[in-house]
């Protein structure tokens, strides 16, 4: 399959690249800036140059291939709503050039929130008034009615690996700045995890396998205490690891205070039933037990 990927120079994105690249698909990767384009090439995969603000680019590179992988978004906390609308535009502007094809499309979409205090699975709904790019989910899913083989990867909001810069990466840093690896309240709430490559490998199987209408979770590891987090921390910082008060955790943590706090456990069950999908990766401990994540201030 020729395979259309937007976010290819991304974290998942490129681990999704390399996967899809590795099972014999040809991948035409979206990028905006000159250093996108660069690391989209370097993946072995061919350029398309545009932003998903782009919509005629888009509709070309999507019509002009077997399916499409979207998972470019603007990642801006103070303009979620534009980066939302600005999503919706792609994916429906995607989503015309596929209509009719049976062709797939896959985007990402994320498990934290979806069902606070207990395991979320792939059949529970999330709040539409819970965040602007709620209704872009529901889209992509209402596509499968207009004969596209639409489907939505729910990711863990742990996606961790040797090179990560995201939530996990943050932690590290707060760590060393604060002299202490820190957890909100008793530290019992859990965070839902996915190794990068293993991530990777389960785009690739929706791309060849998923049902039109189908909702898939990225999670290898249902959910890892925040305490245990933060002493893995400690012990790759050397630092002691305190509780943090749930009044103090913006204080402490910054705009990650709420989000470290949250409780989100999500299940995988029915996503390796219909997929095969079965993570092989480390799992996130035993990455952080690795030292990667220590080696500098970024994280890399």
């Amino acid at each position: 399959m020729r395979v259309f990927v937007t976010g290819a120079s991304g974290w998942i994105g490129s681990a999704a690249v390399r996967e899809l690249q590795g099972a014999g698909h040809q991948v035409l990767g979206l990028a905006r800036s000159d250093s996108a384009a660069a690391a989209v090439a370097a993946l072995g995969a061919e350029v398309h140059r545009g932003g998903l603000d782009d919509l005629d680019g888009l509709r070309a590179a999507a019509a002009g291939s077997d399916g499409v992988v979207h998972l470019a978004y603007h990642h801006d906390f103070s303009q979620m709503a534009e980066a939302a609308r600005i999503d919706l535009a792609a994916i429906e502007a995607i989503g015309g050039a596929l209509e009719g094809t049976g062709r797939p499309l896959v985007i990402a979409s994320g498990v934290a929130g979806l069902a606070p205090g207990r395991v979320a699975t792939e059949r529970d709904e999330p709040d539409p008034a819970a965040h602007p790019r709620t209704a872009n989910a529901t889209a992509t899913l209402a596509l499968a009615d207009r004969g596209v083989r639409s489907s939505v990867v729910r990711f863990a909001p742990t996606v961790h690996g040797a090179g990560d810069h995201g939530f996990v990466a943050r932690l590290v840093d707060i760590a060393r700045t604060q002299g202490v690896s820190g957890y909100v309240g008793d530290g019992t709430n859990r965070w839902p995890a996915v190794h990068r490559r293993d991530a990777g490998v389960l785009v690739r199987l929706a791309v060849e396998q998923a049902r039109a209408g189908s909702v898939l979770h990225g999670v290898a590891e249902q959910g890892v205490p925040a305490r245990a987090i933060a002493e893995a921390i400690g012990r790759g910082l050397d630092l002691p690891v305190v509780p943090v008060p749930a009044e103090r955790a913006t204080e402490h943590f910054g705009w990650l205070g709420g989000f470290f706090a949250l409780d989100c456990p999500a299940s995988n069950e029915l996503t390796r039933t219909d997929l095969g999908w079965e993570p092989t990766h480390p799992g996130l401990l035993d990455d952080l037990g690795k030292g990667h994540y220590f080696r500098s201030t970024t994280a890399a």
